[in-house]
């Protein structure tokens, strides 16, 4: 996350049409009628999981595609994050491919996004981001290459930050992708051993998803999950 942020189980999202979060487009228009964004949510659609949260301050739609697809289209302001993927997570390998444009090189990611509890971590492997760089502001945990690419690997501590679980304490984990894709494979397995080699322990695993994320920036995703549910 960009900024603090809640993620809440707000809507089970079963159309299998390209239309967004059903529903809750009323309580949405109540809830934010001048930025005519989609509610918060996450739930199942298609076979995939799907999580969904921005903080109101401007106008986002979120949309749920076919099988393992999902578009977004943000304004300028606030901060978001959603995607379709897994729950639980695993050590699986995630192919996807992604149309991801934020306007000017906005601040953005492209990132395969979890969380685990016991401990409590929420993790990164981000594809590609825009002008901001998300290590910047964190501990430095040494690098891998994966298939001729260089990720650079990051921890950062979150205190008394929103979380899955309500205002917590918790680790960060971050392996940023130097050379900035939109399509591919991501082999989860080699990342998770990768921080467990840099002391960087993983837990009991929850979602985990192709997301886009973006704050202060506006812009556009499209992206398809193409591993099976």
């Amino acid at each position: 996350m960009f900024f603090s942020k809640v993620i809440t189980a707000a809507a089970l999202l079963t159309a299998a049409t390209a239309t967004p979060i059903d529903g809750l487009e009323t309580l949405g228009n109540r809830l934010n009628a001048r930025q005519s964004s989609t509610p918060n949510g996450e739930g199942t659609h298609n076979g995939y999981f799907y999580s969904w949260w921005s903080d109101g301050s401007s106008p986002v739609t979120y949309t749920n595609g076919a099988g393992g697809s999902y578009s977004v289209d943000w304004q300028s302001g606030g901060n978001l994050v959603g995607g379709k993927g897994y729950n639980p997570g695993t050590s699986r390998s995630i192919q996807y491919t992604a149309s991801w444009n934020p306007v000017n090189n906005g601040n953005s990611y492209l990132t395969i996004y979890g969380w685990t509890r016991s401990p409590l971590v929420e993790y990164y492997v981000v594809e590609a981001h825009g002008e901001y760089n998300p290590g910047s502001s964190a501990q430095s945990r040494g690098s891998i290459t994966v298939d001729g690419a260089t990720y650079n690997l990051y921890e950062s501590t979150r205190t008394n930050a929103p979380s899955i679980d309500g205002i917590q304490t918790f680790q960060q984990y971050w392996a940023i992708r130097q050379q900035h894709r939109t399509s591919g494979t991501v082999n989860m397995g080699t990342f998770f051993n990768a921080w467990e080699s840099a002391g960087m322990p993983l837990g009991n695993h929850y979602y985990q998803i192709v997301a886009t994320e973006a704050y202060n920036s506006r812009g556009s995703a499209s992206v398809t999950v193409q591993s099976p549910p």
